[in-house]
Order: structure tokens, then sequence, then C-alpha cells
């Protein structure tokens, strides 16, 4: 029987199949499902700046309403505030009880006082890790690559100043050297590196002539993108390398694990199979570690990087010739 245990970002797994910040783990009764169905740990959906903003926004347009219509009843009713990141720390609070499994907080902000300041507050609820999701879309032209990526290192290393949890980087496809960028994270504490995260891209509804949103689920073809860069970062970072997006089996695990990753993320496969294909994943690939002869993980973890195959230029060409050539 394969021994599937491995680590994320330092914490020890049963097994290298983490389920991503989603709405799946929003709920507490949800989050013992997947727990229950296998998941060797579970990121709880992320803890948004703007969020927060949004809701406070709503809040005072809400008590100012109809404040000039009955003035006289102004000072019957104490001032009402909003309760900023209380509910959200108080669900990942019970969250972590509910379930043995490690439990990772997810953060995204913007300014990073406000990265420092929800970064503690998480830590204190009890969490075994934190996941620090890295992108806003770049709006001012005046700003470059390096200042972008300045400030987004700026705010990871204040984090790792002020908590002393295991940090997780979530990374975007999109940087200009990616490798770089990681390198840079590594150099500064991170304890793992997410590759990728899934993000949101706008619509147009062609019939309303308006913007549309729907649920954007990931496919495998997509797991390209991760596949390359897990092999390509294997043996250039000690944090741990984790691949995210377009993970649908047991199949699709193995493969990450040969490129060099030691942990998965997935979503979109449970939302299009359900919280029980957990089971079905670690089946897979335990019974693909059972037919190659491997007992453990690290048998095997990294064989197929860019590191160790025979043939790098797989992994290092954007327009692969042999590739190329062998299409009509």
């Amino acid at each position: 029987m394969a021994d599937l245990r491995t680590s994320y970002m330092g914490i020890e797994l049963n097994n290298p199949i983490v389920v991503g910040a989603c709405s799946l783990s929003k709920k507490i009764d949800t989050i013992k499902q997947l727990a229950d169905r296998g998941a060797g740990a579970v990121v709880l959906k992320s803890l948004f700046e703007e969020q927060i903003q949004l809701e406070q926004e709503e809040l005072r347009k809400e008590l100012e309403h109809y404040q000039h219509l009955y003035a006289e009843a102004q000072s019957i009713f104490p001032p009402v505030e909003h309760g900023r990141t209380k509910e959200h720390l108080y669900w990942t609070s019970e969250a972590k009880k509910a379930v043995d499994i490690p439990v990772i907080a997810s953060l995204n902000a913007l300014n990073k006082d406000v990265w420092v300041e929800y970064a503690r507050q998480l830590a204190g609820t009890g969490v075994d890790g934190l996941e620090l999701n890295f992108y806003t879309v770049p709006l001012d032209p005046s700003l470059s690559g390096d200042d972008i990526e300045k400030r987004e290192l700026d705010a990871f290393s204040a984090v790792r100043a002020a908590v002393e949890l295991p940090l997780a980087v979530k990374l975007h496809p999109y940087y200009t050297s990616v490798l770089h960028t990681a390198r840079a994270f590594d150099e500064r504490g991170a304890d793992a590196i997410v590759v990728f995260n899934k993000l949101f891209q706008p619509d147009i509804d062609i019939m309303n002539e308006e913007e549309s949103v729907s649920r954007q689920l990931s496919s495998q073809e997509e797991s390209r993108v991760p596949l390359r860069w897990a092999a390509l970062l294997h043996g250039q970072v000690k944090a741990d390398i984790v691949a995210s997006t377009g993970i649908s089996n047991g199949i699709d695990v193995a493969k990450m694990l040969l490129a060099g990753a030691g942990s998965v993320q997935v979503v979109s496969t449970l939302y299009k199979n359900g919280i029980g294909h957990l089971g079905n994943i670690k089946r897979e690939l335990s019974k693909w570690m059972d037919g190659k002869g491997y007992e453990k993980i690290a048998d095997f973890s990294g064989k197929v990087s860019k590191k160790d195959v025979e043939d790098p230029w797989a992994f290092e060409r954007a327009q692969y010739i042999r590739s190329l050539l062998g299409f009509d």
C-alpha cells in the first residue's frame, strides 16, 4: 500500500491533495465533508480586504439612508459599526476546531498595513498556516513590473516579520520572470510557493451588450501551465512547491509530483464531480504508485523535473520546434 504522506509549507499531510480556497471551504459542514472524504488539508475561503471595504460602505449607506427623516430619533439608538473581520475570524476559528486535518487561512489585501493587520488576526484563530494570495489588476501605467513586484515582496516581508505561522504565497503566471519572483519570495522566508492562482476573467454578454460574470471552472488542459513551472522550480527554491489549476484526477496529481511539486490544490474537479471525488483521486494515485513500485512520494518526486529530465527543452522553450514540426 502506497504511503501518500507529504508536506505543505512544512506541515505534514497524510496525502498531497489539498482543497484550495473556494466556496466549498466557507461552510463548517462542507469542511467536515472534505476532511471525511480524504482531503490532506483545506485552504479556507479567502479574506479579501476589498470585501470588507465593500461591506463597510454598504452598511454606511444603509444606516444613512433615513437619517434625515426622523431627526428626533437619532440619539435613541447606540451607534452601529461594521464588524470588519470579526465574522470571518470567528468562522475560521470554528473551522479549525471542526476537523483534524491541517486548516490553512487565505488572505488577499491591497495595503501593506492591512496585510499585516489581517495576518495577525488570522494567526490568532489557531490555523496551521496562512496562504497569501497575491494579485491585483495593475491599472496604473506609471508603475513598472519591478514596482509591482517590490510592493508584493515588501508586503510579504512585513507579514513574515509579524507572524510565526508557516506562510505560502499563491502566485499568478503573469510575472515577467516567475522563477525570479518565486526565488525572491523564497529568500524572504516563504514556506511554500503555489503555482498558480485561478484569476477571474470578465466576459461580455453580446445580446445585452454588457459585462457578464459566470463561474469559471478550470479545464484539465490548464494543468500544463503549473506542470511546466513546477518542473522549472524544482531544485531552485527551498520552499515546498504546490501545483494548482486544472488538476482533475489521480493521474494529474502523479504528473505534478513527477514534475517536482510536493502537493497539489484541487477545486474545479470537486465542483464537477462532487466532494466524494477526493477518494477517487487518492485511489488513482495510490494505484499508480503501486503499479510503478513506488512506496512513498519521495521515491519519484521531481523525477521528471527540468533538473533531472533528459530533454529539459520540453520545459524551457515557449515555441517547441520538435513539436511544431510534427504537426501538418
